[in-house]
């Protein structure tokens, strides 16, 4: 002790003269400079021992130090004065002595109006001083709380970005050092935390974190009301440690904090949040807090839960790749999910992208936590779950799906059913049918399994299947389809007519060829599971009943009805079965292709029965059945739809029966027995459309009329030969080489049967009329017109020889290829010859 005080008064001796320097008022900046840099020679020049620090520090120097630091002008000084305090309590045994001088001289250089401290440096090294006295004193800073605070409220909202850092780590250090009274002046530093909390530094944000968990969790837990909605925010921050902090400062509170029950049902939404977050480090450390919340509340409730411990059974069907939590964890979700529910559903309408898909993801988060406790609350479910699947962001509406497969999963169908089903006798839209989807694709089978009938009706309904011709809407709906038969394999058998109605909607539906693959694959789904070997046994199975849902409606078809594209593609996609449905077929066409019917209905009935025909023995007439049926197709569809009407919609239906009727003809279903049967009611409406601008309706015409002059021909009367070869004729003058050529093999076959007829007596005059026509064409520019005038004559010389003849020898002299001419007069010397 003497030592001690011998070495004290030795180095109060040596400080003297700077230290009275350093107190005259009218002491220059340079002496003051000297004065300060004299004393910090003293102390860090030699060694000191703490006691005698302690004894000269708080006798000697903290007062003018103090003093310096708090008025000083010079930068410099002010500098010195901090360095020396900080040696001083840094060394010394009783910091706290200090407390009463030093802090209201902190508060005087760092609080407005008085504070004004110009320099970054200095203010970080003021705030960093205040941070060693915390450290130091602790406890002890009690009565100085106000102080503090007021400090506090200052610093953190400095320009410079590590005086707002040091700031924190004083805020928390505080917090800590003084719980018992640091409650009375708590809420003053929530404001300037919230102002900072998003400060362009992340490190800022990071400390600010950090502080206001430390200031809540130590102070006044109400607060967490003010916080909430800026931590959620920094959720979505781009740095990880942001993310990182908030997640450990929410852990920390559920764990801690004193008035946590009041709080789950807000903090417990910010945790499960970082479960899906991006780095796996803050999702793992969000999971390890949330095992031990759940824990933890076990055990203080495990009165409460005695028998769901004791006889809890895991349920046997549960979402692949899922990890079931605790039993704490899923009771706290379902006992608090009422409360979180409201506010997650208006945030996944938000007008943010960024907050939809984070409470989308949540929303799949406390599904699989409350599991049956679910089914209280599926009206507002359901309701969210169909607008958050009509949203622009497609992870939205991936993660909505996943939670309504949630609802397949642990929600009885005939509750989820009797909730969705009334959304499409409204107005179903392409959302409702997607949460259906998924909702069947998590049900278990056997659990779904009473359902599958009341599925099948609902999904067949017009008003569902037939109520947009939306792509998107389409692919929806096959899904649900999609999705019934990998949950209900054979189950399936039961619903086969109605899901088949469904699947011909879908393929009914102008759309792109991916969408028509993905159906004919479903098909074949469906096939397998009933232990068929392709789509085309579904067809054979239910075509009667499938061309009867349509002959219902029939009679009030428009070129508008979905029906009519339904019919196409039974008949074209069914392949040789629709061979085995012909009375309804042939129903269908007779009701729907009456000439005073929708002219672009007929169109298109006719182009599909043209297609058909074109491939009848793999079709229509598959199992042989359809020529019995040709009389009533030819009779009451194919003649009144060839009669003349004007327009381009009845021209091309012209041209589709002539196609039809050709078809009929060149698969050799019309016999020459059939053809007797009916041309008096088709060769005059095929004559006519000899005259059509159609080219094709021209050429097939023409063909017709060669077909029908082979089989009857030699049955015409004089004006039957007479109208036969002068429309034909004007095909010789026709704009297409094909239908002049299709003309002239026509004219050739004229000739024959009228050399075979009783009535060629009667037209001779015509047939030296088209002697002249026909010599006129062995002048036509192409030359294969040319030679088939010319086999055209040849095949006429055999009636009137001589009258050929004199017809040639009059204008031969004219051609300008008289080759042909004579060719002619030596064909006709050589059969006179053989004769």
């Amino acid at each position: 002790a003497a030592a001690a005080a011998e070495a004290a008064a030795e180095l109060s001796q040596a400080l003297s003269r700077p230290l009275s320097l350093l107190q005259q008022p009218d002491c220059s900046r340079a002496a003051r400079l000297r004065a300060l840099e004299d004393i910090r020679a003293q102390l860090q020049g030699r060694p000191v021992p703490g006691a005698v620090l302690q004894e000269v520090f708080a006798a000697r120097l903290l007062r003018p130090l103090s003093r310096c630091l708090a008025g000083d002008a010079a930068e410099r000084c002010r500098e010195l004065a901090l360095q020396l305090l900080r040696h001083g309590l840094s060394q010394g045994e009783r910091p706290c002595e200090a407390l009463p001088v030093l802090l209201p001289a902190l508060a005087q250089r760092l609080c407005p109006p008085q504070g004004a401290e110009p320099s970054e440096e200095l203010r970080l090294g003021l705030v960093q001083l205040l941070g060693l006295l915390l450290q130091r004193c602790g406890a002890s800073m009690a009565p100085y709380l106000g102080d503090i605070a007021r400090v506090l409220q200052a610093t953190l909202l400095d320009h410079y970005a590590e005086v707002r850092r040091e700031s924190c780590a004083c805020a928390a250090a505080c917090a800590r050092a003084m719980p018992e009274h640091f409650h009375m002046q708590s809420e003053s530093l929530i404001k300037p935390l919230m102002q900072t909390i998003s400060h362009q530094h992340y490190r800022v944000r990071v400390d600010v974190i950090q502080a206001t968990g430390a200031v809540i969790q130590f102070g006044n837990g109400k607060s967490v009301d003010d916080v909430l909605s800026h931590l959620a925010q920094r959720l979505f921050d781009e740095i990880p440690k942001v993310r990182h902090a908030v997640t450990a400062v929410i852990g920390e509170w559920l764990l801690h904090l004193r008035d946590r029950y009041s709080y789950f049902h807000k903090l417990i939404p910010l945790l499960l949040g970082s479960f899906t977050d991006e780095i796996p480090e803050n999702a793992k450390l969000a999971w390890t807090y949330w095992e031990k919340i759940g824990l933890q509340w076990e055990k203080e409730n495990e009165e409460d839960l005695k028998d769901k411990m004791d006889f809890s059974v895991s349920p046997s069907h549960y979402p692949k790749g899922e990890t079931r939590p605790g039993l704490g964890c899923r009771e706290l979700v379902s006992r608090n999910l009422s409360k979180i529910l409201p506010g997650l559903c208006h945030d996944i309408t938000d007008w943010l992208g960024s907050t939809r898909i984070k409470a989308s993801q949540l929303l799949y988060t406390l599904l699989l936590h409350a599991e049956d406790h679910t089914t209280q609350h599926m009206e507002l479910l359901l309701r969210t779950l169909y607008q958050a699947c009509s949203d622009e962001e497609s992870e939205v509406v991936k993660n909505s799906v996943k939670a309504a497969e949630l609802i397949g999963t642990f929600v009885s169908p005939k509750v989820s059913l009797k909730l969705i089903t009334p959304a499409f006798e409204q107005t179903p839209k392409a959302s409702c049918v997607m949460v259906l989807a998924a909702v069947i694709r998590g049900s278990p089978r056997e659990i779904l399994q009473p359902h599958v009938a009341q599925l099948g009706n609902t999904l067949a309904q017009a008003g569902v299947c037939q109520r947009s011709e939306e792509v998107f809407y389409m692919e929806q709906l096959l899904y649900c389809v999609q999705a019934l038969i990998e949950v209900c394999q054979e189950d399936c058998k039961e619903i086969s007519l109605q899901l088949m109605k469904v699947l011909v909607t879908i393929m009914a539906t102008p759309s792109s060829q991916d969408l028509k693959e993905k159906v004919e694959k479903t098909m074949s789904s469906l096939a397998a599971v009933q232990q068929l070997e392709s789509f085309h046994g579904l067809y054979k199975q239910h075509i009667i009943q499938l061309l009867e849902w349509l002959a219902v409606s029939c009679e009030a078809w428009s070129c508008y009805s979905p029906e009519v594209l339904q019919f196409e593609v039974i008949t074209t996609h069914s392949g040789a079965v629709i061979g085995e449905a012909l009375d309804d077929f042939v129903l269908v066409l007779r009701t729907c292709l009456q000439p005073n019917r929708d002219p672009q209905m007929r169109l298109k009935l006719f182009t599909v029965l043209s297609q058909l025909l074109q491939k009848a023995s793999e079709t229509i007439n598959s199992q042989g059945l359809f020529p019995s049926y040709l009389e009533t197709v030819i009779k009451d569809i194919l003649a009144p739809n060839l009669q003349w009407h004007a327009g381009r919609t009845a021209a091309a239906i012209r041209a589709t029966a002539v196609l039809c009727l050709w078809a009929l003809i060149h698969c050799e279903m019309l016999s020459p027995k059939e053809i007797l049967r009916v041309k008096e009611e088709l060769m005059p409406q095929i004559i006519a459309s000899m005259d059509e601008d159609s080219k094709i309706t021209r050429l097939m015409a023409c063909r017709i009329v060669d077909v029908f002059l082979k089989v009857c021909g030699r049955q015409f009367d004089a004006d039957k030969f007479k109208n036969t070869y002068t429309e034909v004729l004007k095909r010789l003058d026709d704009a297409s080489c094909e239908v002049r050529l299709a003309a002239a093999h026509t004219l050739a076959n004229w000739f024959k049967c009228l050399k075979d007829s009783d009535v060629k007596s009667s037209m001779e005059n015509h047939v030296e009329f088209l002697y002249q026509e026909l010599l006129v064409h062995l002048d036509d520019p192409d030359e294969n017109l040319q030679k088939a005038v010319l086999e055209v004559l040849k095949e006429g010389s055999i009636l009137y020889p001589d009258l050929l003849v004199r017809e040639i020898e009059g204008v031969v002299h004219k051609h300008q290829t008289p080759v042909y001419c004579n060719q002619l007069l030596h064909h006709i010397q050589s059969a006179k010859e053989s004769a």
